[in-house]
């Protein structure tokens, strides 16, 4: 717990200290470290055997789930990086927890490069996303809530499995 609110103090330090040059990306890579770490440490806190579980038969489940999300980071941030999506098909070909926990970790580090050499300026480039021109803040500001958005699905999951979420942890 107490390593927790030290990475996120120190992620709030860092925050502030390169926010004066670059206020808006640092605050955009804030929200993607938050929710991609709160994805990564569900993934682990979620036991093996619950990876297919699925709430209702219509939904995904945990291992889809977390495919899913890994091959969206491909999607969002290969057009902020300017290069094809490699579309790698986690979802439908990972089942493994250490499989999809590699996967994850692999896709989140794809998006964190496009993060790495993004400045204030190059949030308001554009880039060909979903049809239509996107400035890539927008591009990154819609993974990081698409992420969210899923993250808030994991929470049901894990709750159902009587596991509290790491958003949820007494800190």
């Amino acid at each position: 717990m107490k390593n927790v609110l030290a990475a996120s103090l120190f992620l709030l330090g860092g925050c502030a200290a390169a926010s004066a040059q670059n206020p808006m990306t640092e605050g955009q890579r804030f929200l993607h470290e938050m929710v991609k770490n709160n994805i990564l440490r569900s993934a682990e806190k979620m036991p093996e055997e619950n990876y297919s579980f699925r709430p209702t038969p219509e939904v995904r489940s945990f291992g889809q789930l977390l495919g899913h999300i890994a091959d969206a980071q491909y999607l969002f941030c290969s057009a902020v990086l300017g290069k094809p999506n490699p579309a790698p098909g986690i979802e439908k070909t990972k089942t493994s927890k250490a499989d999809l926990i590699a996967a994850l970790k692999e896709a989140f580090a794809y998006c964190d490069a496009a993060f790495a050499e993004m400045t204030d300026a190059k949030l308001a480039e554009t880039v060909k996303f979903f049809g239509r021109e996107q400035a890539k803040g927008t591009v990154l500001s819609f993974n990081t809530a698409h992420n969210n958005e899923h993250y808030g699905n994991i929470v049901t999951y894990l709750r159902m499995k009587g596991i509290v979420p790491p958003s949820s942890e007494r800190r």
